[in-house]
């Protein structure tokens, strides 16, 4: 049983739940219950004090769901015809979303093409309870991790050379920091395979490079991507931990399958800033295109205004990229002038470039 301390209390089993009320709880104020069928529990919790306790969507016997809210506790009724689980307690793994093959019957793609309809008035709720949650969980999840996240472009190639130099990048960063990345396919695809094989050899990470290579994209089957992915953790299963933080907004763009910890949103606003936000020890930003550079800038903007305590490093690799086919480093570069971020932004040609200025 995980033993929790304080006054939050999460409680997903009926075993803890019984264990806990064996113990002699009786007071169950910052308690959260979670999906659980209560219909047998009725007179046990009715017996203790409830006021403050929350129960999501948690299964009640006829007229215990009442007595328990005039008790003082909060019910929240699970939402029906929703993919996803609204009050989850937990970041989610690749095994939950990619849980059926073909990949258009997973939860991922179900989650996709619900989130794409007219969304009603439950569907809008359901929709922010569930990032809620998600949001509540990598609260958790991050406390305790030194963040760096890698920003790119998500039309990078399984099998070029691209690739490899960010899988190359997770893998240098990976070995002291937790990797982030904003969870798609191409550049953070990479980071978080590198970070996942920070513990391997090189010549590991290229075994693994090329088995990837089969199917350099998502397209044109998901479900031959998303094999070779599987291929590669069945072969390499103790993963050095790493965390992705995708969309639904996105969601033609499948998540990748190298994150053990997965924090993904339906709002792509609250996602963007939460992943700037989570990246405590800096961002290095690969080469990308407008996404990128909304990223680069919105990291800016925080730094800016940042006192010297708080700057997050800022490291752009490729020269030629960010100061001539997308010339975002010479802005960059003005803005932090006379800041306290101006030590703190770099501008560096190569991979190991930016994991010697991350790690030193």
């Amino acid at each position: 049983m995980k033993r929790t301390r304080g006054r939050g209390v999460q409680i997903s089993s009926l075993d803890d739940l019984d264990r806990r009320l064996a113990r002699g709880a009786q007071r169950l104020s910052g308690w959260r219950l979670h999906g659980l069928d209560l219909t047998g529990r009725g007179p046990d919790l009715l017996a203790r004090r409830l006021s403050g306790a929350t129960f999501l969507g948690c299964t009640f016997a006829a007229g215990d769901a009442a007595r328990v809210e005039a008790a003082g506790a909060l019910v929240l009724p699970a939402i029906g015809g929703v993919p996803v689980d609204v009050y989850r307690g937990r970041l989610y793994d690749a095994d939950e979303l990619y849980d059926a093959t073909p990949y258009a019957a997973s939860t991922d793609a179900r989650a996709y093409a619900w989130s794409q309809q007219d969304a009603g008035a439950d569907d809008l709720l359901a929709q922010s309870l569930h990032d809620h949650a998600v949001d509540e969980a990598l609260t958790a999840w991050s406390r305790g991790r030194a963040l760096v996240g890698v920003m790119g472009g998500h039309a990078l190639v399984r099998g070029e050379q691209t690739y490899a130099d960010a899988a190359r990048l997770g893998a240098g960063l990976g070995a002291t920091h937790v990797v982030a990345t904003g969870g798609g396919p191409g550049a953070m695809e990479a980071a978080n395979l590198g970070a996942r094989l920070a513990r391997r050899t090189p010549d590991e990470l290229a075994e693994a490079l090329a088995v990837l290579a089969r199917a350099p994209s998502y397209h044109p089957s998901v479900d031959a991507w998303v094999d070779t992915a599987r291929e590669v953790r069945a072969r390499f299963d103790d993963p050095v931990e790493s965390l992705s933080i995708p969309t639904w907004h996105y969601g033609h763009e499948p998540a990748n399958l190298f994150a053990t910890a997965i924090a993904k949103y339906f709002r792509n606003s609250t996602r963007e800033a939460t992943l700037l936000e989570v990246c405590g020890a800096g961002i290095v930003f690969l080469p990308g295109a407008a996404g990128t550079v909304q990223e680069v800038f919105q990291d800016a903007c925080e730094n800016y205004y940042a006192d010297e305590s708080s700057v997050a490093p800022m490291v752009l690799v490729g020269v030629r990229h960010w100061t001539e086919t997308v010339p975002a480093w010479p802005l960059l570069e003005a803005l932090a002038r006379g800041r306290a971020m101006e030590p703190h932004v770099h501008l560096v040609d190569t991979v190991d470039e930016a994991v010697a200025l991350v790690r030193g």
